[in-house]
C-alpha cells in the first residue's frame, strides 16, 4: 500500500471498512457453480484428520455458518501444525478445494501465540500478514472467501487488527502443484 493509500484508509475513504491488507472482493466470487459455490467438490483426503463431509457442506454450500467452534481441537491439528513448525518454520494451509495456498502461520508472532489466540477464539485465527492475498479476498460483509469460491470464515477484527477467524475443514486441503 503507497502513502496515498494508507493516508486514504486512515481517514475511512479508500473503500475498504476493515483497513489493513484486507483486499475486498466482488460477491460474484460466491455466485453458483457446479458445485455450490465451488466449480469442485472438496478433496477426498483432507489434512489433519478433517471430516469430507462438513468440509464440503462448509465450503459449498454455506455462506454464513460454520464449523462448531472448538471442533478444530478435536483434530490432529494441533500435533501436526507442532510438527510442521519444527520442520519448515511454518504451517501452509491450503484451500480444500483447490489445494491453492491460502494461509501460512505463525507470522509475526510465536507458534504458541498463534494457537492459544485460536484455542480462544474457537477457529483457526489468522492475521493480515499471514493471508495468501492472491488467492483470498474478504466480501464487503466480511465473510473470507477463497477465489476459487470457497467459504473459508470471516473477517472479526479486533484491537489488534483484522482477525480471520477460519474453518479449519476449508483450508484442510493437500497442496495442489500450483
Amino acid at each position: 500500500m503507497g502513502i496515498l493509500g494508507g493516508i486514504l484508509g486512515f481517514l475511512g475513504l479508500s473503500g475498504n471498512k476493515f483497513g489493513g491488507s484486507c483486499i475486498i472482493g466482488d460477491d460474484s466470487i460466491m455466485s453458483k457453480k457446479s458445485h455450490g459455490t465451488s466449480p469442485t467438490p472438496v478433496q477426498e483426503h483432507l489434512r489433519w484428520g478433517c471430516d469430507v463431509k462438513l468440509a464440503d457442506k462448509i465450503c459449498n454450500f454455506n455462506r454464513h455458518y460454520a464449523e462448531p467452534s472448538g471442533s478444530f481441537t478435536s483434530t490432529d491439528f494441533i500435533r501436526q501444525a507442532k510438527l510442521e513448525y519444527e520442520k519448515n518454520g511454518e504451517i501452509k494451509f491450503n484451500d480444500s478445494n483447490t489445494g491453492k495456498l491460502l494461509f501460512v502461520a505463525p507470522k509475526g508472532r510465536s507458534l504458541d501465540n498463534f494457537i492459544k489466540e485460536s484455542i480462544s477464539h474457537g477457529w483457526p485465527s489468522f492475521r493480515d500478514d499471514e493471508v495468501i492475498w492472491d488467492n483470498v479476498r474478504c466480501l464487503s460483509n466480511g465473510e473470507s472467501v477463497s477465489l476459487a469460491g470457497t467459504h473459508l470464515g470471516h473477517n472479526l477484527p479486533d484491537s489488534s487488527g483484522n482477525r480471520y477467524c477460519i474453518n479449519l475443514v476449508s483450508v484442510a486441503g493437500q497442496a495442489s502443484n500450483e
